[in-house]
């Protein structure tokens, strides 16, 4: 979700815990649409400046929690090959953004509430 400003809305950011020691949130979520956006792990890594390695090891966490792969290593190629999303990787990244937008949805009115809160001046204490 994006990042509050001054007249927006504060936002909420969701994370789904699926094991003990596993989860999915905004990160993740993002580095498998930019891996569907440019068929590579390493580009995907990049657009987020992150290192290839870091992309790497997320995209190793995300296929272990999930028990089932998310993304598909491509050999070969023009540029020596890629990564794509396997269905259940697309299908990951569309039900957790369905989530996300249920989420905001449900707590629109108390986030303009804070809102609301957080904008007003603080009273000076009287003596």
């Amino acid at each position: 979700m994006p990042k509050s400003s001054a007249r927006s809305l504060p936002s909420l950011s969701v994370r789904i815990d699926l094991t003990d020691d596993g989860r999915i949130g905004p990160g993740k979520i993002q580095l498998l649409e930019n891996i569907e956006a440019c068929g590579s792990i390493s580009a995907a890594g990049r657009a987020m400046d992150m290192s290839y390695k870091r992309a790497w090891d997320l995209v190793d966490e995300i296929n272990r929690i999930c028990r089932q792969a998310a993304v598909a290593r491509q050999t070969g190629g023009k540029n020596g090959g890629g990564a794509v999303l396997t269905p259940f990787g697309t299908s990951l990244i569309a039900r957790y953004r369905k989530i996300e937008r249920n989420a905001a949805s449900a707590a629109r009115k108390e986030l303009e509430a804070l809102r609301k809160d957080i904008g007003r001046p603080k009273k000076a204490a009287s003596r």
